[in-house]
């Protein structure tokens, strides 16, 4: 592959693959490490370009590196996760009540298969279309409808709505 296909190889999937990671992690530092990682690791096997199995190859990288991450720092993660500073713009009971919410809400959803997760974070945090999730995640638009169905369902019912 040629400086120039990898340039454009990087151009047209980095934000895709970042994201990808980030819906994953939820860490937008470490989203953009991993793509960045990725990227390299293509580079370095110095493949013929072609688009299709450059980009399938771009995902499954860019997810092995991340679990090999997600295992080495899971103890680390859950530590920080503790430390962050609470703010108290609200009365104590508003925001008792927004913590539990809060908290209900991430339970809920890192409780998601990984596949519904990955579709449902695209969706609502990304705003793309089913067809443009589909194409991402090479799937087909009916498995994209399936999955956000189901996390929907589960989503309501986790948080009592």
């Amino acid at each position: 592959m040629t400086q120039e296909e990898f340039k454009i190889l990087f151009d047209k999937h980095f934000d895709s693959i970042r994201n990808y990671i980030y819906y994953r992690s939820g860490d937008e530092e470490l989203a953009t490490d991993i793509a960045q990682e990725s990227f390299m690791k293509v580079w370095e096997k110095n493949l013929p370009y072609e688009e299709k199995p450059n980009k399938s190859l771009l995902y499954k990288i860019a997810s092995d590196i991340f679990i090999s991450k997600y295992r080495r720092d899971k103890v680390a993660q859950k530590y920080l996760a503790k430390l962050e500073p609470s703010v108290d713009k609200n009365s104590p009971e508003e925001q008792m009540q927004y913590e539990e919410l809060k908290n209900k809400y991430e339970l809920a959803l890192s409780s998601l298969s990984e596949k519904q997760r990955t579709v449902f974070l695209m969706s609502r945090n990304e705003g793309l279309k089913y067809q443009e999730i589909a194409d991402r995640l090479e799937l087909s638009v009916k498995a994209v409808e399936k999955r956000m169905t189901h996390a929907l369902s589960y989503l309501r019912n986790a948080l009592g709505r």
